[in-house]
């Protein structure tokens, strides 16, 4: 349904949907609230300290707006409740002042701090409701909650039914409330007990579905056929001698399976998970050397451009002794470049071929292709995966997928059930374990002159925010301020950049194209430098408001300092004391044993600290918090399969066509 057909949808609001996916009535109506306001008024009185609350209450004088910077304004009045006055704050909200005149009634929502007798707001409200649920979504530029809260009560109102993926069987296993029930309750719900039944209902019906697929690509890979290959051992051995430093057992142990994968007659479907710094990549050009003596093209797929140039140059430096013709096809290169190579790659010119999902263009056909690696595999979403992997000719190449997010095993074995599993945890023993330290923002000296030795040194030092713009409701540190008050510490004499989401992918190369080259010697960054770039030279990562993240993101954070034999440091800057879940992290380099720790935490959050993409993103659903759920998805959806009760169901029936066209 198109979603002009919601009365409140004009075609401005309809261009700012599109920019969040919402393209028809069902997109809107499965765009879920990622949280709840429940809204209950209180007196001043019962406020508690940094507790938030919803005060009604009456404006007593004129609003007072102080500009303090470019971009940054502080509201001010006195307003009164219960017989008790009160001084209220409110950040960046000068376009309000008109609208609060004195006497009118305002909801107030915020922390009260009763020393101060003052009100800080994080909003203010005209016109709410008593004792109501308010769904908070996520938005975007020109778009307000209650814009979105308004324009999901007229698509509520329209006749729809939408799919609903959980069998009949488990519906009536579980007493699960109806899709359309449980879509009606999740944007309008009157009680707590409203949200958890719909809740519910959503998130087994996603988790159900990936199951589903997954266990349905196992069962396609069993029956997979694939190339055997058929190589001189004794060529391989040579080149693992040659290597500058010894593997890992683990390293050995992941090499013989996928050499063992590569011989047999099924096709390689395998996952190498591994903590960073662990030597995956060392492993993947093993198979990539195998694959070329069988007489095989290999495809390298990279989630980001100069990822793909890093693992280019290591290609070239490790086969330099041996005539491997090695191409790097990106989204930078000329049209006209882009066709030689292509030409190149189609008629078996290049033996290994580098790149990003410029990798799936129509115009790179392979000629032979025999094996297909894609290295943070956790960023391309199955059809991706699948796209590539059927690249050329014939369309059973050996598949190898590269992680450096450690995750428990038998969380692994669930969520990627369609692959064979790999992992590496033992380090190569030239790393030296990066000494981490929690440190309280009032101390930030103590991690200044720690910055200020390594800057003596020659090094290098990331710095991260959770936020590009400062936000003072959230007291945290943006990347911006951050570059203010850095540049006023070392006098501005140290040259200091900044790397953001926002910037566009040629600027982001850039930025850290001139960090690998040492011209910039801080790079503050949000954490799009969490899977990337190696810069030998980075000694020093130090986190502000480290409170904020994850372990596993944190982990992922430090992974890009240490790359060398450079003694390497982490500073978690945050004003939470005696956090127990950052000591883990002083504890401990092991990614897996911090995965561990993670899980058993079950914080709110990405188990792997990225977004995920395709068949791993969820609109609902939280793999860490959801794990019940999904194992008992896992479950039910192999009976659901092993019985074939799937058949007869078209849109079970629709989800294998799928499946099967990919593979």
């Amino acid at each position: 349904m198109n979603l002009n057909l919601v009365s409140k949808i004009g075609p401005k609001t309809e261009k700012i949907l599109n920019k969040i996916n919402i393209f028809t009535v069902e997109d809107l109506l499965t765009y879920y609230p990622y949280r709840y306001n429940v809204i209950k008024f209180i007196n001043i009185d019962e406020a508690k300290e940094n507790e938030t609350c919803y005060v009604l209450a009456t404006v007593l004088s004129d609003v007072k707006v102080a500009y303090i910077k470019r971009n940054f304004n502080r509201l001010s009045f006195i307003a009164s409740n219960n017989n008790k006055t009160f001084n209220i704050t409110i950040f960046n909200r000068a376009f309000l002042k008109k609208n609060l005149t004195v006497n009118r009634e305002v909801v107030l929502i915020g922390k009260y701090n009763p020393l101060k007798n003052s009100f800080v707001a994080s909003d203010i409200k005209f016109n709410v409701e008593d004792e109501r649920i308010e769904p908070i979504y996520h938005l975007t530029e020109g778009l307000k909650n209650s814009n979105v809260e308004a324009i999901m009560t007229e698509a509520l109102k329209i006749k729809y039914d939408l799919p609903d993926y959980v069998p009949d069987m488990y519906n009536e296993k579980y007493n699960l409330i109806s899709k359309n029930d449980a879509i009606k309750l999740i944007h309008e719900p009157k009680t707590i007990n409203d949200i958890k039944k719909s809740e519910l209902k959503l998130i087994y019906e996603e988790l159900f579905v990936y199951m589903f697929k997954i266990n349905y690509l196992k069962q396609i890979n069993k029956k997979a056929e694939g190339i055997q290959k058929s190589f001189d051992m004794h060529l391989v051995e040579d080149f693992l001698n040659n290597l500058s430093f010894r593997l890992t057992t683990d390293q050995e142990t992941a090499i013989k399976d996928i050499l063992n994968d590569m011989q047999s007659k099924s096709r390689m479907n395998r996952l190498v998970l591994g903590d960073v710094g662990s030597g995956k990549t060392v492993v993947a050009i093993v198979a990539i050397f195998a694959n070329y003596l069988s007489g095989y093209q290999s495809a390298f797929m990279a989630p980001t451009e100069i990822l793909a140039k890093q693992h280019y140059e290591s290609l070239q430096n490790y086969f330099a002794p041996y005539d491997i013709k090695i191409g790097l096809l990106t989204g930078s290169l000329t049209k006209k470049a882009k066709e030689k190579l292509y030409e190149q790659i189609n008629n078996g010119e290049i033996d290994v071929v580098i790149g990003t999902h410029a990798l799936l263009n129509e115009g790179a056909a392979f000629h032979n292709i025999g094996l297909v690696i894609t290295d943070e595999q956790h960023r391309f979403g199955v059809n991706q995966r699948n796209l590539l992997q059927n690249k050329g000719i014939k369309k059973d190449a050996d598949v190898i997928y590269l992680s450096a997010t450690p995750i428990p095993r038998t969380y692994a074995l669930t969520i990627y059930g369609d692959l064979d599993l790999s992992q590496i945890k033992t380090k190569p023993n030239t790393r030296k374990d990066i000494i981490t330290k929690v440190v309280l923002e009032k101390n930030i000296r103590e991690v200044l002159v720690a910055m200020l030795e390594e800057l003596k040194k020659g090094h290098q030092i990331f710095v991260v925010s959770p936020l590009i713009e400062q936000n003072d409701e959230l007291d945290l540190n943006s990347v911006n301020l951050l570059k203010e008050k850095l540049n006023t510490a070392f006098n501005e004499r140290v040259p200091i950049e900044i790397l953001h989401g926002k910037l566009k992918q040629k600027e982001k190369d850039g930025l850290m194209l001139r960090f690998q080259n040492g011209e910039i010697k801080i790079l503050i960054s949000t954490t799009v430098i969490e899977v990337g770039i190696d810069i030998p030279n980075a000694s020093m990562m130090v986190i502000f408001n480290a409170e904020r993240f994850g372990l596993a993101t944190l982990h992922q954070l430090r992974g890009r300092v240490g790359r060398s034999d450079i003694q390497s440091y982490c500073y978690l800057v945050t004003n939470v004391s005696d956090n127990a879940r950052l000591k883990v992290m002083e504890e401990s380099n092991d990614g897996f044993y911090i995965s561990e720790k993670d899980f058993e935490q079950r914080g709110q959050g990405d188990l792997f600290g990225v977004k995920q993409s395709g068949d791993m993103t969820f609109k609902i659903a939280n793999l860490k918090r959801d794990y019940k759920i999904l194992l008992q998805a896992k479950i039910d959806s192999e009976i659901y399969l092993a019985k074939s009760l799937f058949k007869g169901n078209s849109l079970y029936e629709n989800l294998t066509e799928k499946i099967n066209f990919l593979d």
